[in-house]
């Protein structure tokens, strides 16, 4: 099933993204929470690509997910690294793996790199990544990724739109943004985009907040601006995953609500490979809609 076909059905598409775990133990966890995941109906799920593990881990866990649980699932190629020669083996191996769906990134670049420096015979920007799977024929349903509050190495929101607008000429399908907590940015981003001339869905993604360190830091690193009354609430909650978890949940329940009545084609969920927030976030909405 490739991805861009579940969006023209009837409402919304619900999708979580994991990352491939370091241990074998952990791997068998994650497939279990993934499991559990399925009785929510996602429409699809994504495996991300991590400096801690090879693009084959993530290959095999995309394919295992797909073949094994039955859920259609998509595999992040990052070329942050790799060159040309590198892509089409890894791409090789994911159409014989019998994946159709491909979410195409640059990437950041390793952590003892402090700039992102193109790789031999590689690329600069994800933009390059998509044209190149498009000329070789690869059959992909391809996927690339929106910032609302703008990638955090670009120097103008402006900027950062025509380099979207140039994965979607390029042949991206669809566009999975960035976490945010401000739902006015999001929406204006879709605005420019729209104004800009994407008109492929823009999926919004959503991170629920289960812990308050780890979640500053991942905004600080994304660029997702914390607005002040959540910061308030987070800081009441500190050093309390449980509490901290509590308005994760009733935030991120609120935030989907509102996405949902826009109109929004569906909402991403970035779980950390972990259930609970996600399932309560979910199960919330569902019997919302089941409700009206």
């Amino acid at each position: 099933m490739r991805i861009r076909d579940l969006f023209t059905g009837d409402g919304p598409v619900f999708s979580f993204e994991f990352f491939p775990p370091k241990t074998d133990e952990g791997e068998r966890k994650l497939l279990e929470t993934v499991r559990r995941l399925k009785e929510l109906r996602p429409g699809f799920v994504s495996v991300t690509k991590t400096g801690a593990k090879p693009a084959e881990k993530t290959i095999e866990i995309t394919a295992r997910i797909k073949h094994e649980l039955g859920i259609e699932a998509m595999a992040h190629m990052t070329c942050a690294t790799a060159g040309r020669a590198e892509m089409r083996r890894l791409f090789e191996l994911i159409r014989d793996a019998g994946i159709e769906n491909v979410l195409a990134l640059r990437g950041d670049p390793p952590r003892d790199q402090p700039t992102f420096v193109r790789p031999p015979d590689g690329f600069d920007y994800a933009c390059e990544l998509v044209r190149f799977i498009r000329e070789h024929g690869y059959g992909f349903c391809l996927g690339g990724a929106g910032y609302p509050e703008t990638h955090p190495e670009c120097p103008t929101a402006e900027l950062d739109l025509a380099n979207l607008k140039c994965k979607v000429d390029a042949g991206a399908e669809f566009v999975i943004t960035q976490l945010f907590y401000e739902n006015a940015r999001f929406f204006a981003f879709v605005d420019r985009a729209r104004a800009a001339g994407i008109t492929v869905p823009i999926v919004p993604g959503i991170m629920p907040i289960t812990n308050v360190a780890q979640i500053e830091r991942i905004a600080a690193l994304s660029g997702a601006r914390i607005p002040p009354a959540l910061q308030r609430d987070l800081d009441a909650a500190r050093g309390d995953d449980a509490a901290a978890l509590q308005v994760g949940v009733a935030y991120a329940t609120t935030q989907c609500r509102e996405l949902l009545a826009a109109g929004v084609p569906g909402v991403h969920f970035y779980t950390l490979n972990q259930s609970p927030a996600t399932s309560a976030i979910l199960r919330a909405l569902r019997a919302e809609q089941a409700a009206s």
